[in-house]
């Protein structure tokens, strides 16, 4: 039979004899710090759902992915890729039923900035609200990442939030956000950006805002008028290497006509008339007067029949 451990004797008369010695009272804040210490260290972990264990594959039949690493039994499937799409070899089905759906191949491609977000860089120091903003100052703060294609349009989310004063311009704006803009004190220009103008102007060589036919010359017949027009692109031309286009097409000509846009090219259209190349404007005849100015008086002399 085994001997009986020490400490049992302890216990049968642990009346007349205690197991342990009591420790001395200044050493209970040291001994209660330590266990508390040691109690949340012990709790410590990440919070719930902060990480997902990644799966390892092919780490033995315990894991649930061993042998055959969750692939299964022969096959396609297990011993290489599949198609999307795939039928097993007959037609696929995007053949024999066609693509439905529509893409717009001329839509315009335009990277969105709303109102709210200009504000809040404005008060962080990032955009200066006394110089026009153009989507090179979008661009180069990193209001916006990246420009499209067809340039920048300006919407009017958080427009309430918008109370500094700000001239901009950008390629279109809605509606709302230029009357956001307009009751803050601010001005909308939309003005028209090719691909090749967007990079150059974030290099700095392209102007921003001027070309050709957004300049204004007062008296365009005149000496005065084409001095002015001389000086200007002699100006443009020690200043920026490219010179930025205007519009040919006629779609893209009409929007920036529209002084509704508030386009750069509104100063162009003639007083009565719209911005439609192709209809005429209801009330104007083919030489740009309102009809009812001039009447003639039939009388019998002027008559064919």
């Amino acid at each position: 039979m085994a001997p009986r451990l020490q400490i049992l004797r302890h216990v049968v008369g642990a009346a007349q004899q205690p197991l342990y010695q009591p420790v001395a009272p200044f050493l209970y804040p040291c001994l209660l710090q330590q266990r508390r210490s040691a109690s949340i260290l012990n709790t410590l972990s990440d919070n719930k759902g902060s990480y997902n264990k990644r799966i390892r594959v092919g780490r033995g039949p315990s894991s649930g992915y061993g042998k055959t690493s969750g692939r299964g039994h022969k096959g396609q499937k297990q011993h290489g890729k599949v198609p999307a799409g795939f039928n097993g070899g007959q037609t696929p089905d995007w053949v024999v039923h066609g693509v439905r759906g529509f893409k717009n191949r001329f839509a315009a491609q335009l990277s969105p900035v709303n109102l709210n977000k200009i504000q809040y860089w404005i008060n962080a120091g990032r955009l200066d609200p006394s110089q026009p903003i153009t989507l090179k100052e979008l661009s180069s703060s990193r209001c916006i990442h990246g420009v499209r294609r067809d340039g920048v349009k300006l919407l009017a989310r958080g427009k309430e939030e918008l109370t500094t004063p700000i001239n901009i311009i950008v390629s279109r704006a809605s509606a709302e956000a230029i009357s956001a803009v307009e009751k803050a004190g601010g001005t909308v220009t939309t003005r028209y950006y090719t691909g090749f103008a967007i990079e150059k102007i974030k290099q700095g060589l392209m102007d921003p805002i001027h070309s050709l036919q957004s300049k204004i010359v007062l008296a365009p017949g005149t000496k005065e008028g084409a001095i002015a027009a001389a000086d200007a692109l002699a100006e443009e031309g020690r200043r920026y290497r490219y010179r930025l286009p205007d519009p040919s097409s006629r779609k893209a000509l009409e929007y920036y006509r529209d002084s509704a846009h508030r386009g750069y090219l509104s100063h162009t259209v003639a007083e009565g008339q719209g911005p439609s190349l192709f209809f005429r404007t209801p009330g104007v005849t083919r030489g740009g007067t309102k009809t009812g100015a001039t009447t003639t008086k039939r009388t019998d002399s002027n008559r064919l029949w």
